[in-house]
């Protein structure tokens, strides 16, 4: 049975989805409703739903960072945006970022019937395509095995596939989270507060990160603080516990290790350096 999830803010959209559709015909099952974002957003994390009917102009809600979190941290779930937000362009961007149907409110049964189906046969594809890679790895290896001398020859482990690290989904939340990091460098940031305002876990958003940057949370924080420090490093009526206090840094020592270790000098001998051209 596909796991079937159902979020909108309408309950009669909700309740009209879970009772009208006969989803055993297509091997459905509903397995939770939200009414709105945020408890959607929590349902998801723990049902895990094959497939997501979602409105995304909803109160407090980001819908096409919803949709890239959803795509990015759930890659296999399908997913159809039923809305009343009629324009073309950001239905475009929403089926760019993994969306399988965009329809608009009121949607007839046969839309919604057809977009079932459509999701169904995607994950049927990719079911399909991961017996077939399940298939070639088990040939490769017993391959590897066959030839294998003294030295043991294994395949490389990785956690998040080819395809993750380069969706376009992927790519938007990294997008969102660096920009989200560069208008808040100055405010006691987490990586929990990023994580929650790209709605993926911070688990998955750590991955990301260093994934497309090579830096983890606190590195790449680091570096924005460092590079805001130098630009206010050249007011020569600033003091360096000034700078540290305004970029972030809760103490001018920690302020002074890491300038130092990611500019090579000290950050009063780069003012002197600065000042001094």
């Amino acid at each position: 049975m596909y796991k079937v999830m159902i979020v909108d803010d309408e309950p009669v959209i909700v309740q009209g989805l879970t009772r009208i559709i006969d989803w055993n015909k297509w091997d459905c099952e509903v397995v939770a409703t939200a009414e709105s974002a945020q408890e959607g957003l929590r349902m998801i994390q723990k049902s895990r739903p094959d497939i997501l009917f979602s409105d995304i102009n909803m109160p407090g809600l980001d819908g096409l960072s919803m949709i890239a979190a959803m795509k990015s941290e759930f890659e296999q779930m399908q997913v159809t945006i039923l809305t009343g937000y009629r324009d073309f362009d950001y239905a475009q961007r929403a089926i760019r970022l993994g969306v399988t149907r965009f329809l608009l409110k009121p949607s007839k049964i046969d839309e919604i019937e057809e977009a079932i189906a459509a999701m169904i046969e995607k994950l049927k594809e990719l079911e399909r395509e991961k017996k077939y890679q399940e298939h070639a790895e088990d040939l490769a290896l017993e391959e590897l095995e066959n030839e294998a001398s003294e030295e043991e020859v294994l395949p490389q482990d990785s956690d998040m596939s080819a395809g993750e690290a380069d969706s376009a989904a992927s790519c938007f939340i990294v997008k969102n989270a660096l920009t989200y990091i560069e208008e808040n460098y100055n405010q006691k940031l987490k990586l929990s507060d990023v994580a929650e305002k790209t709605y993926v876990s911070q688990w998955h958003l750590s991955k990301l990160l260093n994934k497309h940057t090579g830096q983890n949370f606190s590195e790449i924080l680091n570096s924005v603080r460092i590079e805001k420090a130098k630009e206010l490093l050249k007011d020569p009526s600033l003091r360096i516990g000034d700078v540290a206090e305004i970029v972030g840094f809760l103490d001018i020592a920690h302020f002074s290790r890491v300038f130092k270790k990611q500019v090579g000098i000290s950050a009063n001998e780069y003012r002197n350096k600065i000042l001094g051209k």
